[in-house]
């Protein structure tokens, strides 16, 4: 399952989240999503769970819970829907 987890302190790092989310079960990926130009996170990002009942443990037990002063939110990812791309200015 992919689990969308969004209101990150952008100092918080990818390992900091596998280790929170590894008390439910086997993550297989971690990735903090990043600005291309600055490299500074965007304060959201994506886990990949294997197992899916693991992972909606995950999400109950996480909703509304604080990692470095700041409450989590988290939830199934879905594919995002095919839509015209905005231009670029």
């Amino acid at each position: 399952m992919n689990i969308f987890i969004g209101n990150l302190n952008y100092k918080v790092q990818e390992e900091e989240i596998q280790n929170l989310l590894e008390q439910f079960g086997e993550v297989a990926s971690v990735k903090i999503i990043t600005d291309r130009e600055t490299g500074r996170s965007k304060g959201f990002g994506f886990i990949e769970m294997n197992n899916d009942d693991e992972a909606k443990h995950a999400i109950e037990e996480l909703k509304d819970y604080e990692v470095q002063g700041r409450k989590l939110v988290i939830n199934e990812a879905y594919p995002k829907e095919d839509r015209p791309r905005r231009p670029r200015y």
